[in-house]
């Protein structure tokens, strides 16, 4: 099967949350070919997680899971310690109170 582009992922995430009115930003853009992504999802209350996926090496899944979650200063230092050793990471910014990310929508996990 062939793999979608980083980029492509990319735009199709963000327009996907755009029809959900969710407000998302590209704060660091990423290698377009093969870059990793990183979401954090701000809850506009001074909170965030930080989401990456993950590869089953056993099944072949591909699934998202918690990097971090805290006060968002603390995930902030996180997803820049995460991008000091891999230049190549997009890093997407989802602000939605209710804690919408929609990373569990069939077709965000490929």
């Amino acid at each position: 099967m062939t793999r979608l582009t980083a980029e492509f992922w990319v735009h199709a995430y963000l327009a996907r949350l755009r029809v959900h009115d969710i407000p998302a930003f590209v704060v660091a853009h990423g290698d377009d070919t093969a870059g990793a992504v990183l979401i954090k999802l701000s809850t506009l209350d001074g909170n965030a997680t930080a989401y990456q996926r993950g590869f089953d090496i056993m099944s072949g899944a591909r699934h998202w899971s918690e990097l971090t979650s805290g006060p968002e200063p603390e995930v902030d230092a996180a997803i820049a310690r995460q991008r000091s050793f891999d230049p190549d990471l997009w890093v997407i910014e989802v602000e939605d109170r209710a804690g919408r990310h929609l990373l569990d929508e069939p077709g965000l996990a490929d």
